[in-house]
């Protein structure tokens, strides 16, 4: 897991929230402190057990929408512990949803 360089005790790296901007809140049903660090989730381009929807864009490549995912948001330690579990080992998105059984597995069920 990607740790800062100092080993410092502080842990404000691991997320923050932006009460100023326009979009706040984005993600309904965060129960813990709206963590804004991952505004754009760096798995968007990896398989990830978040619940998204598939559509297709105007150029005809079909792109997730994550609008109903919370867990890049879901407290501060909780999310960061989150990507940072799942960009331990990234695999490339196949441009499908994963079925009930890979989902629950992806979450470690």
């Amino acid at each position: 897991m990607m740790q800062p360089k100092d080993g410092t005790a502080n842990e404000a790296y691991k997320g923050f929230t932006n009460h100023e901007c326009p979009f706040y809140p984005c993600h309904a049903g965060v129960k813990r402190a709206f963590n804004c660090l991952f505004c754009y989730c760096p798995l968007i381009a990896y398989e990830c057990p978040g619940p998204y929807r598939i559509y297709t864009d105007k150029h005809g490549l079909r792109r997730k929408d994550c609008s109903d995912c919370r867990l890049p948001h879901e407290g501060y330690q909780a999310s960061w512990s989150f990507i940072q579990k799942w960009l331990e080992r990234p695999r490339i998105w196949g441009g499908r949803e994963l079925d009930a059984r890979e989902r629950k597995a992806a979450r470690g069920g």
